[in-house]
């Protein structure tokens, strides 16, 4: 096997998580250009069609499912139909910004649904199809909000979520390493993405993020997937277990 023929990802199938936007439609992309056909999910199914139409136009093989990660039986039920998986992209998440002492049960709950236990969820559900193969590669979507505590914007919610999606990622990695299932994370710093249109709104956020990131820039989508990407393929053979942190160097001060 040469350097180059590792990152092929010829005749295999991947599943996209939040794949109709941002993120997701970027590693949608990435893996179907290294040769996967890639199964677009989003809980918005017209744009998880949008996206699988979008790469089929342009001559890869995808399809789309309309998909909620907090939903057990539907993950299984889709499991069950599509069968194991070779790459499992748990991309799908939110996030809103609000004080602590204000926060609501509701709004608590519905970031920790769908950030940490929608990642669960979906693990379990693909995983287990993985795990009577006796092979799969799983890479989930952290954050450098797992690491660190953002500033100025409140968002206790979304960092414990995203703090539990790395440590769900090193406990999935040690229970399945011996039975061929690899799982690891990618942390990624601000990203352009519509996600983070719903924050612009706040004066000078942007601003601040800007001067505490070394590199003095955002990421883009596609950055990200790249990382996603490496995960996917032979080219990370060794690697489980780990959180791969993409952040221009903000967590590095």
């Amino acid at each position: 096997m040469t350097y180059r023929s590792k990152l092929d990802l010829d005749k295999r199938v991947a599943l996209v998580t939040g794949a109709g936007q941002g993120i997701g439609a970027a590693c949608a992309e990435a893996l179907a250009e290294m040769g996967a056909e890639v199964i677009c999910t989003d809980l918005d199914g017209a744009r998880a069609e949008s996206q699988a139409r979008a790469l089929t136009d342009k001559g890869f093989a995808s399809r789309w499912e309309q998909l909620d990660v907090t939903n057990s039986t539907q993950l299984d039920a889709l499991a069950t139909r599509l069968g194991p998986l070779d790459i499992l992209v748990c991309n799908a998440g939110v996030v809103t910004n609000v004080p602590a002492e204000e926060m609501t049960d509701v709004q608590w709950q519905k970031v920790i649904d769908v950030n940490l236990t929608g990642v669960f969820k979906t693990c379990r559900a693909f995983g287990r199809r993985m795990l009577r193969a006796g092979k799969g590669s799983i890479i989930t979507i952290g954050s450098m909000s797992g690491q660190i505590v953002n500033t100025p914007q409140p968002q206790c919610h979304y960092n414990a979520s995203k703090a539990g999606v790395h440590h769900l990622t090193r406990s999935l990695a040690v229970e399945w390493a011996k039975k061929g299932v690899r799982v690891n994370s990618v942390a990624p710093t601000y990203i352009e993405t519509p996600l983070l249109k719903e924050l612009e709104g706040q004066a000078g956020l942007i601003d601040r993020w800007l001067d505490l990131t070394p590199a003095g820039r955002m990421g883009r989508a596609d950055e990200i997937a790249s990382v996603v990407q490496f995960l996917a393929s032979d080219a990370s053979s060794l690697m489980t277990g780990a959180i791969l942190t993409a952040d221009a160097g903000y967590t590095s001060i």
